[in-house]
């Protein structure tokens, strides 16, 4: 149990951090190359970080190895396609998703566990 809890903090440990960088990394692009310039992604050594922005604020993010080419399409695909089709349209979800909780919704999470897997 100690192990598992462990685990989850570092999983929430590392959305805040993902967070983070992609707020600083998306506030200094906007500083330096005006409102119009986008942040889509950025690369280390280890990983390459995808990102893409609704324009209702709403942020998906996607972690490939380095050698991945641009997923901002795929991150499109996901929030029209199932973010839209089982989260915004689901009468039973909450409007909100208040203190980062997340959302929990089975059909969402199938949805893009088969869409990714096809990606593969």
């Amino acid at each position: 149990q100690q192990l598992r809890r462990a685990h989850t903090n570092s999983a929430k440990d590392d959305a805040k951090l993902i967070f983070g960088t992609v707020f600083s990394l998306r506030n200094m692009v906007r500083k330096l190359g005006g409102d119009d310039d986008a942040f889509i992604s950025y690369r280390t050594s280890g990983y390459k970080l995808h990102y893409y922005e609704t324009p209702s604020n709403l942020r998906f993010v996607m972690l490939t190895d380095t050698a991945t080419l641009s997923m901002r399409n795929v991150l499109h695909q996901i929030y029209i396609n199932l973010w839209v089709e089982y989260v915004v349209k689901n009468p039973l979800a909450p409007a909100e998703h208040k203190g980062g909780e997340g959302v929990k919704n089975e059909l969402f999470e199938l949805g893009l566990d088969q869409f990714i897997r096809g990606l593969m």
